[in-house]
């Protein structure tokens, strides 16, 4: 079989059989790969602890037939404060799960792992006050890396200048003047829009550190889950789960 090296980040482990485990796993180059980790639940596996959700590895695989095989992994980030603290695993676990959904088996998107990567080592240290605030921001990024930017600026449907009240049409991807509101279109603040305009153009390390405001940030995030749920069609259950709202 022809191997092939790549640095990846671990977005889901599955266990199969009695000690292989399936991963789930975004290349540095933004496609998906799945691959077997044979023997990794067995007792002093080599391959035990180094390849963990969260984490990041260098990876040796030798392609199968249906699933690559994980023959070698060296750690290059663990990322063990993600795993060790409630808030943050679930915070953290929205950016796996998203970017499960949103990346795709040989198709490149750069942008994604270097995203994924800086969401998460925010999420790792910064104070828990800005988890929400992060993984709004790590929402909207990613969504406009997936060809779905939220339009802020101007009404989504005719380009016309905003003024006065917000509305946010979700299948028109965007803020909506008066005349082209529709029956997706949802109220917010005009402070949650100046936010998530923010959160676009800011990096994470900046996301981190922007002062807290409670009440917007919740709007902020409100509006941008809803926006992620009408965009992909899979359940995102960690979403979700940090939402409050595992019933959703």
């Amino acid at each position: 079989m022809p191997s092939y090296r790549a640095r990846a980040l671990v977005l889901r482990k599955t266990k199969l059989g009695e000690t292989d485990t399936i991963l789930t796993l975004l290349s540095a180059d933004g496609s998906q790969i799945r691959a077997v980790a044979k023997g990794m639940r067995k007792p002093g596996s080599r391959l035990s602890g180094r390849l963990e959700p969260f984490s990041v590895g260098d990876l040796l695989l030798h392609t199968g037939r249906t699933l690559d095989v994980i023959t070698e992994a060296d750690t290059v980030e663990l990322h063990p404060g993600l795993r060790e603290d409630y808030d943050r695993t679930m915070a953290a676990s929205v950016v796996a799960d998203v970017l499960d959904k949103i990346s795709v088996q040989g198709q490149d998107e750069p942008r994604l792992f270097g995203l994924g990567e800086s969401a998460l080592t925010a999420i790792e240290t910064a104070g828990t006050d800005a988890l929400a605030r992060i993984v709004t921001a790590f929402l909207v990024k990613s969504m406009a890396m997936h060809g779905v930017r939220p339009e802020l600026e101007t009404c989504a449907a005719c380009a016309a200048a905003i003024h006065g009240g917000r509305q946010f049409s979700l299948a028109a991807g965007g803020v909506v003047c008066p005349s082209c509101g529709d029956a997706s279109a949802v109220s917010f603040g005009d402070e949650a829009r100046t936010l998530l305009l923010r959160l676009l153009r800011s990096t994470m390390q900046e996301v981190a550190g922007m002062p807290p405001a409670p009440k917007v940030e919740r709007q902020a995030f409100d509006l941008m889950r809803q926006f992620v749920r009408y965009h992909l069609p899979a359940r995102l259950r960690a979403l979700d789960m940090f939402s409050g709202d595992p019933h959703a």
